[in-house]
């Protein structure tokens, strides 16, 4: 059989793909996932309602089935997925979902906690909501276009004439193809203010309107934390996000939350808080606990330990570390009055909106307007022939076709002498002529209002916003969303949940560490690996960082929670820090931020400074004291600042000691410091001096140095002798002193209070 080229077409595959992907795409964005901005309704949601209303399911009506709806919307208009469908009508019926239901449900329609909980559509029943007819009202009006259903047997309406913006009332949320919207719900009475206003005030800036449109209203409770600067900048792009933060109380010594963010559930919330329980993130709270009902769907308690656990400090970590506080994406994305997918700032989107409610109301006139010049029309041939009745009835006796002679006898239309033809005997009464009389009165005074309407656009405004003021006087309610300033909510760190205890931080020669708790240990005595051994020790509380200095200069700082405890060997320092290979830490440091230090070098340079000034998060630790070359850090000292009259002690490998008011030495940052004991450079490069001790003093200490096996003790009042200006060589020690292996302050006892030797 010879094929028929002629009906085959040939297409390059790449060619085929772009165009039926073009095609999917631009139907999901125009016909399934943006909302219209006209009625704010997705191609399901406004299917449903038209449906609801043809099949009489207005507000005062008796519910039905909702299978009954969801059958007719697939069969006549949405050819798609029933369950889609009729999630679709159970979100338009939920309180908790939209901000004006636009169906009224009965029976299981889901929940606060599980919103997706909802019955199936056979044992539900449905109408629509009395909010519904401002979509629903002016349908039959002329006001919309209206085109063929899916298979071209019925007509259905294009979009609907909403007589409020409902696309910012109830907002919408959806996925396109290659775009998003997410547009949140408003106030009914603040979204109409604003509309009255740019009415009055064409040139309207955001600002201006945002004085009447506070920001969204969620069907929550909760509270709106977004600063007032960043919701104008929002309503100025169309872009942005929306921080939401639940409420909560004091009852007693409990915590109630009794409001969630949009669409949060309870369960959530208490699952989350329940999770950090278990892993002992939360040790100041005792309890999490639910007791929402029908009453109060949100109602959770949450039980603290004690009555000395700061409320707010609790609450600032749950908001931070659960759905207690969430982030809405803010996306003003919706098809326009042009058929065209755009994102819309406020006012463009208000400007764009009045526009559709102008045209809107305008094809209502014209449409009431020619019904009104018809029915005079008619009117106008019935008074003609109540007034020649007896010809008229001769005519329609008498002629085989009484139409066309009726229209020539008295020069009427065809459309009145059909009028005059379908007149009853019973409605010859003279009372129905004066009925007519009166209706042609009332009909021709409609229409004088109506093209005075249609002539002058002040008045046609004036009708806009008399409408806009009565729909949302009829609908208006409190806004439920509060806008209030709160401070950013904070987690409390692994740090502050802790238990505060002493530590020991313990470094050895190798670089391991570990810590071990409390403070009464020997660190010498514990065991090491081998060829390794102790090398110092630092003890602090477990909320305080371990500072340690390498041999560069270099700090590096640690949580001490995070070594292995000191019955194991430690950890190496290299696997924390990333420490140059050819250095190696030679020192460890811990206490209060604020506590004052004696920073110095081998090289006869040093400095005072805070420890918090050693702190640093960065792995590679932080540049802090400057070495000349072949110069190591001394361990930093700790410095009394309560302590008065303090004097600095340096003594050389060469023994050369030195002495001054510890007030000489500067206060830095960092860097490399002042001079505290000449030492030449030459003899630091060979080896042969450098400074070896430091020590501070008062006039009640005593100095004991120790030369081997050696060792002689000084009062401060032999010490004085070594006093000199800061950076000079200092005096030789006595012979046999010179060559100093340790140098050890005595602090004198305190004197026996009166009554001790008894």
């Amino acid at each position: 059989m010879p094929e028929n080229n002629h009906l085959t077409e040939t297409l390059p595959i790449h060619v085929f793909s772009e165009q039926a992907y073009l095609n999917y795409a631009m139907y999901v964005i125009m016909d399934r996932a943006l909302p219209f901005i006209g009625d704010g309704l997705k191609p399901v949601h406004r299917r449903i309602l038209y449906a609801m209303s043809e099949l009489g399911l207005s507000a005062p009506a008796k519910f039905k089935k909702a299978a009954r709806t969801i059958g007719d919307v697939l069969g006549k208009f949405h050819p798609h997925g029933d369950t889609a469908c009729y999630e679709a009508m159970v979100l338009m019926a939920q309180s908790f979902s939209y901000r004006y239901p636009l169906v009224e449900g009965q029976g299981n329609w889901g929940t606060v906690d599980d919103p997706k909980s909802f019955a199936a559509m056979r044992y539900t029943e449905a109408r629509l909501s009395p909010y519904a007819e401002l979509l629903l009202s002016e349908l039959g009006m002329g006001t919309v276009p209206w085109g063929p259903n899916f298979d071209g047997t019925l007509q259905e309406p294009l979009f609907l004439p909403a007589r409020l913006p409902n696309v910012l009332l109830n907002g919408a949320s959806g996925i396109a193809v290659g775009m998003a919207t997410n547009i949140p719900p408003h106030n009914i009475t603040e979204v109409v203010a604003a509309c009255v206003h740019l009415l009055d005030n064409p040139q309207a800036t955001v600002e201006e309107l945002c004085e009447h449109i506070q920001g969204p209203d969620y069907p929550s409770d909760a509270e709106i934390i977004t600063p007032r600067g960043e919701l104008v900048a929002i309503y100025r792009s169309g872009f942005g996000s929306i921080r939401m933060r639940g409420i909560w109380r004091r009852e007693e010594n409990d915590i109630v939350i009794t409001a969630l963010p949009y669409q949060v559930s309870p369960t959530k919330v208490i699952e989350q808080i329940a999770q950090q329980m278990q892993q002992k993130k939360l040790p100041m709270v005792a309890d999490v606990r639910d007791e929402g009902d029908s009453e109060s769907p949100v109602r959770i308690v949450i039980t603290p330990r004690s009555n000395r656990v700061d409320m707010d400090e609790l609450m600032s970590h749950l908001c931070a570390t659960s759905d207690l506080e969430n982030t809405y994406k803010v996306n003003l994305n919706m098809i326009g009055t042009e058929r065209k997918p755009q994102v819309k700032g406020l006012r463009q989107l208000l400007d764009e909106w009045l526009v559709f409610r102008r045209q809107t109301v305008t094809r209502r006139l014209e449409h009431r307007l020619e019904q009104v010049l018809d029915r005079l029309h008619v009117l106008e041939g019935l008074l003609v022939a109540y007034l020649n009745l007896d010809e008229v009835i001769r005519i329609i006796r008498t002629s085989d076709d009484p139409r066309p002679a009726l229209m020539k006898a008295f020069a009427i239309s065809e459309r009145q002498a059909e009028a005059i033809l379908q007149i009853r005997l019973r409605q010859l009464a003279k009372l129905e002529e004066q009925r007519l009389k009166k209706e042609q009165k009332d009909l021709a005074a409609e229409k004088e209002t109506i093209e005075k309407l249609l002539a002058s656009p002040t008045r046609l405004k004036n009708l806009i916003k008399k409408e806009l003021q009565q729909d949302a006087a009829k609908f208006a309610d409190g806004r439920r969303t509060r806008i209030v300033a709160r401070t950013e909510a904070r987690a409390i760190s692994k740090t502050e949940l802790a238990p505060v205890e002493p530590v020991t931080v313990v470094l050895s020669k190798m670089g391991w560490v570990r810590t071990a708790k409390g403070h009464d240990i020997q660190p010498a005595e514990l065991i090491y690996k081998a060829g390794d051994e102790f090398l110092a020790a630092a003890q602090g509380r477990s909320n305080q960082p371990a500072v340690f200095m390498d041999t560069h200069g270099r700090t590096y700082a640690a949580d001490p929670n995070t070594f292995p405890t000191a019955r194991s060997y430690g950890v190496p320092l290299t696997g924390s820090f990333s420490i140059d290979a050819q250095a190696h830490v030679v020192s460890v440091t811990m206490g209060e931020a604020e506590q004052p230090l004696l920073i110095a070098s081998t090289a006869g340079y040093g400095f005072i400074t805070e420890l918090e000034q050693l702190h640093t998060r960065n792995t590679k630790g932080k540049a802090f004291l400057s070495l000349p070359e072949n110069a190591l850090p001394l361990t930093p000292i700790a410095i009394d600042p309560a302590a008065q009259n303090l004097h600095l002690v340096a003594v050389t490998q060469q023994g050369r000691m030195l002495a001054f008011p510890i007030g000489e030495l500067p206060h830095l940052p960092r860097g490399k410091g002042n001079k505290i004991i000449n030492v030449l450079a030459k003899d630091l490069c060979a080896g042969e001096d450098a400074l070896a001790f430091l020590r501070i003093v008062t006039p009640q200490h005593k100095l004991t140095v120790h030369a081997g096996k050696r060792s002689f003790t000084m009062t401060f009042n032999i010490v004085r002798d070594f006093i000199a200006e800061r950076g000079k060589r200092g005096k030789k020690l006595p012979r046999g002193f010179q060559r100093v292996s340790a140098l050890v302050v005595e602090t004198p006892e305190p004197p026996a209070a009166p009554g001790d030797a008894a």
